[in-house]
């Protein structure tokens, strides 16, 4: 029996306004995940691989269309309740780290954990130590951000996001930073994590990386489509499709 749907957008559009002039980031997308599947966002830089994510992690809304996250209507529920949920159900992995340089590596995999009233000091500190033995990087518990070089850096954000226990894990670009030995690593850390059941997002532009996943989606243009001519630019005889 397949797994029941994690993420599901349709029809969803994203327009962005300044002025008077209107840019349409995304259009039409229709777009299925399921729980445990590992899915990579292709496409070149403009193309509306960060938007989408941002769209899914709750950082933004649509514009039109629908958002159903875990059986629940995102469009239907407020401000707060919006962050409630992504703090529960998302676990972000940026490019850029997004690490707090003055606090040690335990205090930054617990920071979102204390908005989490459930939770005590103990759940918080057996969740991090928990997250940071998955990423192997329990020795550098307290170890400040600058100690640490980029790849480790990344997986502390990889704990980071692990901590929560989320629903579907989303990675932008989680090499952009690194050098080609230690993106195969982080790379190498995420498809384990799908091999112990996460379920993942990752926009790529590297092809490689794309292949690691069960499934890879093309995007050009804000559109999500069939056989793109080349990732490089321009999407003529691009097929829209439902992913």
């Amino acid at each position: 029996m397949p797994n029941a749907a994690v993420i599901q957008l349709t029809d969803v559009g994203k327009v962005f306004s300044t002025d008077e002039i209107e840019t349409h980031a995304l259009a039409g997308i229709n777009l299925r995940v399921d729980g445990g599947e590992y899915v990579a966002i292709r496409g070149p830089s403009g193309c509306g691989k960060s938007t989408l994510l941002s769209i899914l992690g709750l950082l933004d809304t649509p514009s039109s269309g629908s958002y159903v996250l875990k059986g629940e209507k995102i469009e239907a529920i407020g401000h707060r309740e919006r962050s409630r949920v992504r703090n529960r159900e998302i676990g972000f992995i940026f490019q850029a780290f997004n690490l707090i340089g003055d606090l040690s590596v335990r205090k930054n995999i617990a920071l979102p954990l204390t908005y989490r009233r459930e939770l005590t000091k103990a759940d918080i500190a057996e969740r991090v130590d928990e997250a940071l033995e998955r990423v192997g990087m329990a020795h550098r518990a307290n170890h400040l951000p600058s100690q640490l070089s980029g790849g480790q850096q990344q997986r502390i954000a990889v704990a980071r996001a692990l901590a929560g226990k989320p629903s579907v894990l989303l990675a932008d670009e989680p090499t952009g930073n690194l050098d080609s030995a230690n993106g195969e690593l982080v790379m190498d850390l995420l498809g384990q994590l799908h091999e112990d059941g996460s379920t993942l997002c990752v926009v790529t532009h590297d092809p490689r990386h794309a292949e690691r996943a069960q499934r890879t989606i093309e995007i050009l243009d804000g559109r999500l489509v069939a056989s793109p001519v080349s990732l490089s630019g321009g999407c003529r005889n691009a097929v829209p499709v439902t992913a």
